[in-house]
């Protein structure tokens, strides 16, 4: 279910999201290590039995990225970027709909921005900030 979330909300469940995350970066990263070691073998080998074995484990490392990536998404956050390590987390600011943004190392969500302009647009949340919903 979508909801809106208020700066204090969104910081409560950021240490859920954290985890969350960094699960499916950690998926991500699997994925990209089995790459390599598939096309290594694709180049070295002749082994149809080690290429399948490869793709199989390739098959099931993007089917639990995909799962994480669900997980992540059922918390309410929108996914920017995995590698660059974004979320948004959907609020309002009076009546415009406003993002409070996260990015990988931070420990609280001290940033908001509009729809439109990105990570590149943040803005510092005032510490009283009524405006966010």
């Amino acid at each position: 279910m979508f909801s809106f979330f208020t700066a204090k909300e969104a910081n409560d469940a950021l240490p859920d999201v954290i985890k969350k995350f960094e699960y499916s970066l950690a998926k991500k990263n699997d994925i990209t290590k089995i790459e390599k070691e598939l096309q290594l073998t694709v180049s070295t080998t002749n082994s149809f039995e080690k290429y399948m074995e490869l793709k199989q484990k390739l098959n099931t490392a993007i089917t639990k990225f995909y799962q994480s990536i669900e997980i992540l998404e059922s918390t309410g956050v929108m996914i920017k970027s995995i590698d660059q390590g974004l979320l948004d987390f959907p609020s309002k600011r009076f009546d415009d709909e406003v993002c409070l943004c996260w990015k990988h190392g931070e420990t609280e969500i001290k940033f908001w921005h509009d729809k439109e302009s990105g990570f590149m647009g943040r803005k510092p949340i005032e510490v009283n900030d009524e405006s966010l919903v």
